[in-house]
């Protein structure tokens, strides 16, 4: 079992950052498969970036690729997504999602995903 909590969300202005954080409590972390979602207002979630248990391959939506990086820390449990060059259209509540094993199941549509957490809400504005 692995209880995610995410961290750092906010209000920012266009072109500003934001850096998140999610914390993973249970044993199984480091087997898993981290990754981030997000769901704008009247919007289905979307998937966001998925990361491999070690950090480093990590795959991206488009829509935020070269502004958005996710990596983590294993022996904190944590992973991050650092978020660059905020446009309005990254109004989202943001979550934090693992996977037993590798990312290929977070990265299919629509995404299997083993945990959840509650999210945390970006708010971009112009």
């Amino acid at each position: 079992q692995v209880q995610l909590v995410e961290s750092g969300g906010g209000a920012v202005q266009a072109g500003g950052s934001l850096k998140l954080s999610c914390a993973a409590s249970g044993r199984t972390f480091s087997n898993c498969a981290m990754g981030w979602f997000r769901q704008a207002p009247g919007k289905e979630r979307e998937f966001v970036v998925a990361v491999n248990w070690n950090g480093d391959t990590a795959y991206y939506a488009d829509s935020v690729k070269g502004r958005f990086t996710c990596s983590r820390d294993n022996a904190k449990n944590t992973v991050y997504l650092q978020m660059n060059s905020l446009k309005p259209e990254d109004t989202a509540v943001y979550y934090c999602a693992a996977v037993q094993g590798t990312t290929w199941r977070m990265r299919q549509d629509p995404p299997g995903v083993d945990y959840w957490g509650k999210g945390t809400l970006v708010t971009v504005s112009s």
